[in-house]
């Protein structure tokens, strides 16, 4: 009977340790870091600003749908991401609606929410297109602003945009410039917007036209680390196994 060399016990053993500490690290990679290890932007304790705008209404062209954008005021929110969803048109409400220009409902914070709270002691998650909290913790409950959250269905058609869009993570600490605004198109798909941070339930979402949208802060933990360091062992070690089967030694 042959016997596993002690290189092959360690590829095996390498592979299935990373494997592990892979799927635990995916699984706790959204965990907020603590309050201590945030470096927080300086505008995340401002509300969103929003001032009356002239600007006139306009037309997109995406995807052969034709929609009109309705600018209600102008708008600005640095906030910390808790939850977010991407369309892509191709499901559900957005394909029935033929809504190719929300790119995504992103949930945030901001203030004493992002600030004060343990946000770990929350549980955040969007749906089609609303954002949903629960908290088992009387006292973080009790804390907790619901003026200082929003969901956020973020409308573009500038290409930069829509992919810095896309590349957002849940603690990514951002700022969204644009209008909160109301939208339609041919087909008789609409949305419109709250224009108040003190509404709930059912069109209590803001509808920004997005004209600038940047990352500014991405967060960094043990647990993302630890995510991009098992990929590379469990990669490199399945990779050296197979080397070592075409080579006939294992």
């Amino acid at each position: 009977m042959r016997t596993k060399s002690s290189t092959h016990k360690l590829i095996n053993w390498s592979f299935y340790i990373c494997s592990i500490l892979l799927i635990a690290a995916f699984w706790f990679r959204n965990d907020f870091a603590p309050r201590s290890e945030f470096q927080f932007v300086s505008d995340i304790d401002e509300p969103p600003i929003q001032q009356r705008t002239s600007k006139d209404s306009f037309n997109i062209y995406k995807n052969d749908v034709m929609y009109k954008v309705e600018p209600k005021y102008e708008y600005e929110l640095t906030g910390l991401v808790v939850s977010y969803n991407h369309h892509d048109g191709k499901f559900g409400s957005h394909k029935r609606w033929s809504d190719h220009i929300n790119v995504a409902d992103l949930c945030m914070v901001w203030g004493d929410n992002a600030k004060k709270l343990d946000l770990n002691k929350f549980e955040f998650w969007n749906g089609e297109f609303t954002c949903n909290i629960q908290t088992n913790d009387y006292v973080q409950y009790k804390l907790f602003k619901n003026n200082e959250l929003s969901n956020n269905h973020l409308i573009a058609d500038n290409e930069m945009i829509r992919d810095a869009i896309k590349d957002v993570k849940i603690g990514d600490q951002i700022k969204v410039k644009g209008w909160l605004s109301e939208y339609s198109n041919h087909l008789g798909g609409s949305r419109g917007t709250s224009t108040t941070r003190d509404d709930t339930g059912n069109g209590a979402c803001e509808t920004i036209y997005v004209s600038d949208f940047q990352i500014i802060s991405s967060m960094k933990t043990g647990w993302r680390t630890l995510l991009d360091i098992s990929l590379i062992g469990t990669i490199l070690s399945a990779l050296a196994w197979c080397v070592g089967v075409f080579r006939g030694a294992f």
